[in-house]
């Protein structure tokens, strides 16, 4: 990782850090351990992802309303599998 790769990391972990701890829990360690091993498309939609407002993705995650961009909902998707797996 390169030293920009690595400030663009920490910012985004900052980010990725929320008001609600729900959210850390799931957004943290994603982004610590999985965003990394993301393909640039998927690194750029998580990023969009962590834009939005924590209770449109406390609602999502609950699976309680289903985002309407299609990318959002696949980042949604791949955050939930990785926490409840088959």
């Amino acid at each position: 990782m390169t030293e920009e790769q690595a400030l663009i990391h920490r910012r985004l972990w900052w980010h990725s850090r929320r008001g609600m701890l729900e959210l850390d829990v799931l957004l943290v360690p994603y982004t610590e351990s999985v965003y990394p091993t993301l393909s640039e498309d998927d690194q750029r939609i998580y990023r969009r992802l962590i834009d939005n407002e924590d209770q449109d993705l406390w609602n999502w995650f609950l699976e309680k309303s289903t985002p309407e961009d299609p990318e959002m909902a696949y980042m949604v998707r791949k955050i939930l599998d990785r926490v409840q797996p088959d």
